[in-house]
C-alpha cells in the first residue's frame, strides 16, 4: 500500500475526525475513579461516539475486536479489552480511541490515574508524553520517519525505560491503518521521507522494565514479559507546509 497524500478536503474531513476522538478523552475523565469497570468506561465511549458524536466507534468488530475502545491497565501494553474489572486506586490505564466520521480516522490515546499514582508510574507516563511531544514537534517535510523513531527511544532509554518493538504508529485516512509504519525506535536517516500531506500516528509504548512483551489468550491484550507497567500516549498528526498539526489535541494541552 503507497503513503497516500491527503487533499485539501480529505484533511479536513480528518481534522474533524480528530477533534471527536479527542472530546471522547475529553468527556471519560470523570468517569476514571476506583469502583468502575472499564467495561462501563467502554459503554460510556460508545454511547457518546454513537449517539452525541453520530459517530462510528473504529475498534468495535476490527479483526474482531469485540469492544468499542480498548484499555489497558499497569502491565497491559495495548489492546486490552474492556471487561469487568472494577480498577483501584493505584491503577492508571490508557484508554485508545478510534471514531470514524464521514468515512475518515481519528486515532488517539491517553494514560488515566485512578486515585494516587505511584512514583513510578507517573514518572513512567511522564517520560511517554514527553517522548511523544518529542517525537511530534521534530515533524516537517523532508526528514525521515526514522529520525523520529530514534530520537523517541533515545529519550525513553536515557530515562531508564525500554521502548516496544512489536507494536507501532501507522499512517491513517479512509484506512484504519495505513502505509506507512511509524517505529518508535530506529536509525536516523532512514524511512519514508515527510511529505506535506501525510497523516499518521506516533504512539509509543515504554516499559518500565524490559521491553518484551506477550499476547495473551484473547488474542488481543499484550502484556509485559516481567509484569512491568507500561505506558502509552498517542496523537493522529498531519504533515504541513513546514511543520505539522496535530488533529487529535486535547484542550489540555500545548504541543509546540
Amino acid at each position: 500500500m503507497a503513503i497516500s497524500i491527503k487533499t485539501a478536503d480529505e484533511m479536513e474531513k480528518m481534522r474533524v475526525a480528530g477533534r471527536l476522538a479527542a472530546e471522547v478523552l475529553e468527556m471519560i475523565g470523570p468517569f476514571v475513579k476506583a469502583g468502575v469497570t472499564t467495561e462501563a468506561l467502554n459503554d460510556i465511549c460508545h454511547e457518546h461516539i454513537v449517539n452525541v458524536q453520530k459517530a462510528i466507534p473504529a475498534p468495535l468488530n476490527y479483526n474482531g475486536f469485540p469492544k468499542s475502545i480498548a484499555i489497558a491497565v499497569n502491565h497491559q501494553v495495548c489492546h486490552g479489552i474492556p471487561g469487568p474489572k472494577k480498577l483501584k486506586n493505584g491503577d492508571f490505564i490508557n484508554i485508545d480511541v478510534t471514531v470514524i466520521k464521514d468515512g475518515f480516522h481519528g486515532d488517539t490515546s491517553k494514560i488515566f490515574f485512578v486515585g494516587e499514582p505511584t512514583i513510578l508510574s507517573k514518572r513512567l507516563a511522564r517520560v511517554c508524553q514527553e517522548s511523544l511531544y518529542l517525537g511530534i514537534g521534530m515533524i516537517k517535510p523532508g526528514i525521515h520517519l526514522g529520525d523520529i523513531g530514534a530520537a523517541i527511544q533515545e529519550y525513553v532509554e536515557r530515562h531508564g525505560f525500554s521502548v516496544v518493538r512489536e507494536y507501532c504508529g501507522h499512517g491513517i485516512g479512509r484506512v484504519f491503518h495505513e502505509d506507512p509504519q511509524v517505529l518508535h525506535y530506529g536509525k536516523p536517516g532512514t524511512g519514508a521521507i515527510l511529505q506535506k500531506g501525510m497523516v499518521f500516528t506516533i504512539e509509543p509504548m515504554i516499559n518500565a522494565g524490559k521491553r518484551h512483551v506477550k499476547l495473551l489468550g484473547d488474542k488481543w491484550t499484550v502484556v509485559t514479559k516481567d509484569r512491568s507497567p507500561s505506558a502509552q500516549w498517542e496523537h493522529t498528526i498531519a504533515v504541513t507546509d513546514d511543520g505539522f498539526e496535530v488533529l487529535t489535541q486535547r484542550k489540555d494541552e500545548i504541543i509546540s
